[in-house]
């Protein structure tokens, strides 16, 4: 009976705790964009950028914008990617919404130097954006579209993450003229290197080999909660002459928080190896709605 009662908050808690770094990464987001690129004129690529041209055109409050124009990319996360990679991005874009209204009048840390408007912002932002990522949430909507399109489209998921980028830039320059698209474009190289290092791959796909003691139940949960086919491997034990069913994966990138807790919720000593793929084209790595 006191497991039972238990469970639910231990749940909870477990929720909270991978919630409370993607509300930190939003509100580091929030900060490298008030306190270092919007009062310099520089914009934020993706969903973002265009809420802050849109905020600049209209008066409308960003974080108005932020929230309103990231839904229809939180459904298509929802029906791409899952439930929890969707709750955890609302949980995102809620957070970077609200720090980006508390925080409008804070000062400006740099002003006047171009090069160190576009490294700081880039640098703040990439750190909060891959924080979020990395722990299965999203600040912005252009990466699940991004990953859409590349299944739909002869383009790589980076390929598509730049167009889209490209033409959220142009629209920049309307508003901050071009010097400020060209250096919002910098600032958000500089950025997404920094989310590579933090999130661990910023584009492209990841394949896992696992080798677990429940192979079946991993393959059915994945598939199920994923909507990902894999595959069987026999391999043998060099030492032990053993044989054992290696499972092979392809996800992408905003796939590898979930992948990890589907495996070790159901076997703890499984034994896995995780490989960055930058491109993945033909068979079956087109996956089915899992909602």
């Amino acid at each position: 009976m006191t497991s039972k009662a238990t469970h639910p908050k231990t749940k909870k808690l477990k929720l909270l705790l991978r919630a409370l770094p993607i509300i930190i990464g939003a509100f580091i987001t929030a900060y490298g964009l008030e306190a270092v690129l919007i009062p310099n004129n520089v914009s934020d690529g993706g969903v973002t950028g265009l809420s802050i041209v849109g905020s600049q055109v209209f008066g409308i409050p960003l974080g108005v914008l932020i929230a309103v124009l990231n839904i229809p990319f939180i459904y298509l996360g929802y029906k791409q990617i899952g439930k929890s990679f969707a709750i955890y991005s609302i949980i995102g874009i809620a957070s970077l919404a609200y720090a980006t209204t508390v925080m409008h009048h804070i000062p400006v840390i740099v002003e006047g130097d171009t090069l160190l408007i576009t490294v700081i912002g880039g640098i703040i932002i990439g750190i909060g954006m891959g924080l979020a990522l990395r722990n299965g949430g999203a600040l912005d909507g252009i990466d699940m579209l991004a990953v859409l399109l590349s299944r739909k489209l002869p383009f790589g998921t980076s390929d598509m993450i730049l167009f889209l980028n490209l033409f959220v830039f142009i629209v920049v320059s309307f508003v901050f003229g071009l010097q400020g698209a060209f250096l919002s474009g910098i600032a958000y190289y500089i950025a997404s290197k920094v989310i590579h290092l933090v999130e661990e791959g910023f584009s492209g796909s990841k394949t896992y080999k696992i080798i677990s003691s429940k192979p079946e139940l991993i393959v059915k949960t994945i598939y199920d909660r994923l909507g990902r086919n894999a595959t069987y491997n026999i391999v043998k034990g060099a030492y032990t002459n053993e044989e054992y069913q290696e499972i092979t994966c392809i996800i992408n990138r905003l796939e590898d928080s979930k992948m990890k807790e589907i495996i070790y919720e159901i076997d703890k000593q499984a034994f896995i190896a995780v490989y960055d793929v930058a491109e993945v084209r033909g068979g079956n790595f087109t996956k089915r709605d899992i909602n």
